[in-house]
């Protein structure tokens, strides 16, 4: 498609059309950017190991973990801190605490997301818009031309029939893609921070996901803590 032409060509060729698709373009990309970056920096990291965490840590050094955990950006390390933070009060009150923060973690990391569909759904109309335009330009010219009908004559009004309809669908295709994938990474790093509160929760409350009793489970992962420790 660029094979003969640059991308200054190709903009001029999008007519009036160019300025709103590259400001499509770029909110693409920036929504793409921002949300990828905020997913890998506190998104799912580590919701075993930090179980396994919480697991190895005696009484004695709750409060601690809670603060370390407390510093991190982590998701998994912010939802242990929460957790050890009440871990006095009733599991019933836990659990709606423990919703309250799922709802405003899920409602950050779907910001962004709605708008980036809507991006992907005008983009293609942008471009079926210029496709119009271009073509009304064409027969336009066409009719106010008593000379044959030649390829430069209908050039320009089919390079921005074509061109439009080409970069719309290169904006919609990323946005729209780019959405789904990461609406799916954002539900399962909720579900994966709801299964943790549901595990911890069991824990604070005596009992181990495996219906063990919680002093038993601490020093069941205690000795296989000191004996990865002692083997590396």
């Amino acid at each position: 498609m660029f094979e003969h032409q640059n991308w200054s060509e190709f903009f001029v060729q999008l007519g009036p059309m160019g300025w709103p698709l590259l400001i499509l373009s770029a909110l693409t990309v920036a929504l793409l950017g921002e949300r990828l970056w905020f997913l890998v920096s506190t998104g799912h990291r580590g919701i075993t190991g930090a179980f396994k965490r919480l697991q190895c840590t005696g009484e004695a050094g709750l409060d601690r973990l809670g603060e370390q955990c407390g510093s991190e950006c982590a998701l998994a390390s912010r939802a242990t801190a929460l957790l050890l933070q009440h871990r006095n009060t009733e599991k019933v009150q836990r659990e709606e605490v423990a919703a309250v923060w799922l709802q405003d973690q899920r409602r950050q990391l779907h910001s962004g997301l709605r708008l980036l569909m809507v991006v992907g759904i005008i983009s293609p109309l942008v471009g079926l818009l210029g496709t119009v335009l271009g073509l009304i330009g064409m027969f336009a010219g066409l009719s106010g031309s008593n000379d044959p009908v030649t390829p430069a004559l209908l050039a320009d009004g089919l390079g921005m029939a074509m061109n439009t309809t080409a970069a719309g669908l290169i904006v919609a295709l990323p946005a729209i893609s780019g959405a789904h994938l990461l609406a799916m990474w954002s539900d399962r790093t909720v579900a994966d921070l709801e299964h943790l509160f549901n595990r911890g929760n069991l824990w604070l409350e005596g009992l181990d996901p495996c219906a063990c009793r919680r002093e038993l489970a601490v020093q069941k992962r205690r000795r296989d803590c000191e004996l990865a420790v002692s083997a590396s």
